[in-house]
């Protein structure tokens, strides 16, 4: 994590005490493994598939997405330290073993989130999870209804382009909707290991269907190491699973600095604040994640 640091421009939000405190991330995701690097910050667990009470992760890309926004390193001596080392994190459990799952769980999910952002203080909600059924592309799908009415609550949502590029139209669903922060990788020029796949320009393109410019911005994804679902271990994932995180992780940074910030402000400010990377707006969105222009 800390070589992304590098490739975002990272600063110095520690040094200003920017470190997420206070704010609440809700993760949508196949759950989260109690690793030392969480501390005592896994909030609270809601497990829609299995109705289980206490923490679990039986695949292990839920850890990898929490810790990317919020692990604190300890088990690394802060090496490999998340974006938001003192947020606090909530964590939904939506996809099994294989990080499969149904859409109905999904909105499961956001139903909980909406219901109990004000008792967990949630602020950002992060959804690394995509369908690309054709059926489900539309606007009015019931996935991008169900993260409409969690933006229109008032949280950040901050959701995965997929990994279907190069071609165009390939951002996933909830992807497309024209509210959420959609997040794109900046180097999948990389080839990288994707789902047991080798892969190269894999970064959903816009536009939508309805042709709306998406992404909206990118952030790296390519080999990013984070908190494996066993104790004190890390592993390297790609894909742009791992870049929405790197974005609600900042933005967790920002809402502590700005606290009054509406979700509305957070999107303007990654609007205004990204670096341009000279790539077309369908691959690039507004440009790369800049954490020192954001939290300026």
């Amino acid at each position: 994590m800390n070589q992304v640091k590098s490739y975002i421009h990272w600063g110095d939000a520690y040094s200003k005490g920017l470190t997420g405190r206070g704010v609440g991330v809700a993760v949508l995701d196949t759950g989260i493994y109690p690793h030392r690097d969480f501390d005592s910050r896994i909030t609270a667990f809601q497990d829609i598939v299995s109705r289980r009470p206490s923490p679990y992760d039986d695949n292990g890309h839920g850890t990898h997405i929490s810790a990317i926004i919020g692990g604190s390193g300890a088990a690394s001596d802060g090496k490999f330290q998340g974006m938001a080392p003192e947020c606090h994190i909530i964590s939904v459990k939506v996809l099994d073993s294989k990080g499969n799952g149904y859409a109905s769980d999904v909105l499961a999910g956001l139903s909980w989130i909406r219901s109990h952002r004000c008792e967990y203080g949630i602020r950002i909600i992060n959804i690394s999870v995509g369908s690309f059924s054709r059926r489900g592309m539309t606007e009015n799908s019931a996935l991008v209804r169900g993260v409409n009415a969690a933006w229109d609550d008032g949280l950040v949502v901050v959701v995965a382009a997929g990994n279907n590029g190069p071609g165009r139209m390939t951002i996933t669903t909830p992807g497309i909707s024209r509210k959420v922060i959609t997040v794109g990788c900046s180097d999948d020029y990389k080839e990288v290991r994707v789902s047991g796949n080798r892969m190269v320009d894999y970064s959903g393109r816009g536009p939508t269907v309805a042709c709306v410019l998406k992404p909206d911005v990118v952030a790296p994804g390519s080999r990013i190491i984070s908190c494996k679902n066993s104790p004190d271990l890390y592993q390297i994932k790609s894909g742009t699973s791992m870049s929405t995180p790197i974005v609600s992780g900042a933005i967790a940074l920002l809402l502590q600095k700005y606290p009054d910030m509406s979700n509305r402000d957070v999107k303007l400010r990654l609007r205004e604040t990204s670096e341009d990377l000279g790539l077309p707006h369908i691959q690039q969105g507004w440009g790369l994640l800049n954490v020192e222009r954001l939290l300026r």
